[in-house]
């Protein structure tokens, strides 16, 4: 793709938007009612000024039955980069003690606009990150729900606000983002997690959740466990929006970083490599040169970025010695002096409440070679230019604690790798790219393991051809299988697996109602555990939603 048209459709607003600061699960955000949706057996021939609400096909959060209250926690309208700052009370009649709390975002904009990132902060916390869809000219509206009980000990008391949707409004790009924020707070049932015998600290809500503040960070004295959670996004520093598509500096292309498209994001504790993860390859709502692939069936996260998370327990012996540590978080790959990530973290802590100080001590660190390795075939006026990549890296950590019901071990392996095939032509009028992520983790406390297999992938094309006909075929991936064992029984099982299909056409460089857009859309979302099951099916045509199928 050129680099002329992405700036044009995509990276000028996250560049604007880079400035907003630093396990698969049934809680998925939704902004696709439990129900089918109409659809539509006719579409028109190409896209109009007007099109489908955006949805998506992910479940909507599971909501208990019991009583609720509902809070309002933001409600603006986003014209620039003045975040909106309040005031958050718990709410009354509900008690304090939650079985679950939701999340959930209603947006709507008219006019023009780029896609936007966003943030919503309680109490210091990042609660949420999201980015926007793409309005039409007769403008559009859409919800997000997030599972947000994780962060109930902040919720309990008073706490400021600061949300922020940064954006830019004027005479050419229109679009006002309305949005309203609320929290629903449900009732606990009979017992609560702290009373549920069954329920150990991976399964209960944490005790504390600690803002990453200054890259330092003291812990309780006797914390049991402690996660660490980053909200990694690449996007806005110019090429960093599309990291995966960078080339080393000998290969002629527009979008350079020295090591090539490796990237991996990893968190040191006074120094010493503790975690490692592959980045999520987000594709934002103008993503790919063509926001007609996005305008209603956004790519996967694309509304509701999940945070990293990162089992710090063996060093839990360390950080609990009543002083201030080192966190840092820090992306591989990035070139020096480059910005483009973001990457805010929370700290969630677990404590022992029949301990006053918790000791114990890291017993293992083995940590691989990092492998990056590219391999760039020169094209020419005729042929195509060529990089191949693989990369990968493993970590593994043991440490154990003392606690009051015993000494308690925990070791953390984790192995991520990289393989891609990105081809050009010169000037870049094609641009394609393969690509597979893989990152594997397995945690053992105990006699209790829990291995999460992640698999990422991107399989796209953008051609520009006569007339200035600019074409992009896409398919995402985002696709997790969690195993709990507890001894030699599995305990638990559950398989994500969200899949992105997109292929749409427009003419480039004229105005909007000159473009002449088709384009198809489709995703599917399967989500089948011990709990259940969901597997629902969107399909769209120049816009108009015309499947939508429920099979479970």
């Amino acid at each position: 793709m050129r680099r002329s048209v992405m700036s044009m459709l995509a990276g000028a607003a996250l560049a604007a938007s880079a400035l907003l600061g630093p396990g698969p699960t049934a809680a998925a955000a939704a902004a696709t009612p439990a129900g089918p949706l109409p659809t539509t057996a006719t579409p028109p021939a190409e896209f109009g000024t007007d099109w489908h609400d955006p949805v998506t096909a992910a479940p909507p959060v599971r909501k208990p039955h019991t009583k609720s209250c509902q809070v309002t926690v933001a409600e603006a309208r986003f014209r620039d980069f003045t975040p909106y700052k309040g005031d958050y009370a718990p709410p009354a009649g509900c008690g304090d003690r939650w079985s679950k709390v939701v999340l959930r975002m209603d947006g709507k904009v008219k006019g023009r606009q780029y896609d936007r990132l966003g943030y919503l902060r309680i109490g210091g916390i990042e609660v949420f990150r999201t980015s926007t869809p793409e309005p039409s000219p007769d403008g559009i509206a859409w919800s997000v729900e997030k599972d947000v009980t994780r962060y109930s000990a902040t919720l309990r008391a008073d706490q400021p606000v600061e949300m922020l949707i940064g954006n830019v409004v004027n005479e050419t790009y229109t679009g006002v983002i309305d949005v309203k924020t609320t929290l629903t707070f449900y009732a606990a049932e009979k017992k609560t997690a702290k009373q549920s015998s069954g329920d150990s600290p991976q399964t209960e809500a944490p005790d504390r959740v600690l803002p990453l503040q200054d890259d330092t960070l003291t812990t309780p004295s006797n914390s049991e466990r402690i996660v660490a959670e980053v909200y990694a996004t690449g996007s806005g520093g110019g090429c960093e929006e599309y990291w995966y598509l960078t080339v080393p500096d000998a290969a002629p292309y527009s979008c350079k970083a020295d090591a090539g498209p490796y990237r991996e994001v990893q968190v040191k504790v006074d120094g010493q490599l503790a975690g490692i993860a592959a980045p999520f390859p987000t594709v934002w709502t103008g993503g790919w040169s063509n926001p007609f692939l996005w305008y209603v069936i956004p790519g996967p996260r694309a509304f509701d970025i999940k945070p990293i998370e990162y089992d710090l327990t063996p060093f839990a012996g360390l950080l609990n010695d009543g002083r201030p540590h080192r966190v840092e978080v820090s992306v591989v790959g990035v070139p020096k002096a480059q910005t483009g990530w973001s990457t805010p973290a929370n700290v969630l802590v677990w404590q022992d409440e029949k301990s006053d100080r918790v000791t114990g001590r890291l017993t293992r660190h083995q940590e691989g070679d990092l492998a990056n390795e590219t391999t760039y075939t020169p094209g020419s006026p005729t042929k195509e230019h060529r990089l191949d990549t693989e990369g990968g890296h493993r970590l593994s950590v043991s440490g154990y604690l003392d606690t009051s019901h015993g000494r308690v071990a925990t070791t953390v392996t984790r192995t991520v790798s990289t393989t891609s095939v990105h081809r050009w032509t010169e000037g870049e009028s094609l641009d394609a790219l393969k690509a597979t992520w893989t990152d594997d983790e397995k945690v053992t406390t105990g006699g209790r393991a829990v291995r999460t297999d992640r698999t990422y992938t991107m399989d796209g094309t953008t051609t520009l051809g006569a007339g200035d006909r600019l074409r992009t075929e896409i398919s995402l991936g985002d696709r997790a299988e969690s195993v709990t064992t507890r001894g030699d029984r599995r305990a638990n099982r559950s398989v994500l697996d969200d899949r992105y299909e997109g292929d749409a056409t427009y003419t480039a460089n004229v105005p909007r109602e000159e473009r002449h857009a088709v384009g198809t859309s489709r995703e599917r979302y399967r989500l089948v555990g011990d709990g259940g099951c969901h597997d629902r099916t969107l399909g769209t045509v120049q816009g108009i939603l015309t499947e939508d199928r429920l099979r479970c």
